[in-house]
């Protein structure tokens, strides 16, 4: 009963908000950064997810936000602090519903089986820092349990060294770790927190009905400390150790 008196309010708030997105979007109205930001705050507030921020958003400009992959609870939860785009799988273009939504948050889109295809996306990356909106790449490539950072990606950090700003200078990287800690008052431990990830061959449906009946979440968000764009492989490997320290801090409850 819980999960459908969330999904039936998410649905209208939903439906009122693709059509002043599309007009946002189409007319490139300043809209089309804060009505993402509006949508998803009031989805976890629906959904009832507390979000805990240590650090802060670089203001540097162009940036480029380098984190880890837990759920699909991951882009309401970024979405809901600040204008963003997304870089994500080309599958999920076509995702019923999902894939619209996607759009309208004018997520890049990669064909991860065609090595052509980085250097389109690499330029798509760069145009949406250039304007002025921060990018969240998930550097793994995939979704993990919660307990752990994968191994980041370094193909398409290049793209960072496409966003010059102004002065020429490449594009900030901050790293990133999102972290699930609780749900219903009670702290996740090691066995219990793959329970919110959705990770491997899970199917979303059942994961997400399972998510809204509980709700109750609580997630932090671990910004560290930006770095220069540089090598994209050196500049890969301190994202990744960065994230993997942030996240270790967060589940152990030793960071700040």
């Amino acid at each position: 009963m819980r999960a459908w008196l969330v999904i039936v309010p998410v649905l209208l708030v939903t439906l009122v908000g693709i059509p002043l997105q599309w007009l946002s979007v189409a007319l490139k109205l300043p809209t089309r950064r804060s009505l993402p930001v509006l949508y998803h705050r009031i989805v976890l507030a629906l959904v009832g997810v507390r979000v805990r921020v240590v650090g802060a958003p670089s203001p540097a400009r162009p940036l480029l936000i380098v984190s880890n992959h837990v759920s699909w609870l991951d882009i309401p939860v970024l979405g809901s602090r600040l204008p963003l785009c997304f870089v994500a799988k080309s599958e999920v273009a076509g995702w019923p519903g999902i894939g619209l939504l996607a759009k309208l948050q004018r997520t890049v889109f990669v064909d991860r089986s065609a090595r052509s295809a980085t250097a389109r996306v690499a330029g798509e990356m760069a145009e949406r820092m250039g304007g002025g909106d921060p990018v969240v790449l998930f550097a793994e490539g995939t979704s993990s349990d919660g307990n752990r950072v994968l191994p980041f990606r370094s193909a398409l950090i290049g793209a960072a060294r496409q966003g010059m700003g102004a002065e020429g200078a490449g594009a900030t990287i901050q790293p990133l770790a999102i972290a699930y800690v609780g749900q219903g008052g009670v702290s996740l431990g090691r066995a219990r927190r793959p329970r919110l990830a959705w990770y491997g061959d899970m199917d979303l449906a059942p994961h997400l009905m399972e998510v809204l009946r509980r709700g109750a979440v609580d997630v932090e968000l671990h910004f560290g400390e930006p770095l220069p764009a540089g090598d994209r492989k050196a500049a890969t490997l301190r994202a990744e150790r960065a994230a993997r320290v942030m996240l270790a801090g967060a589940l152990t409850g030793r960071s700040a």
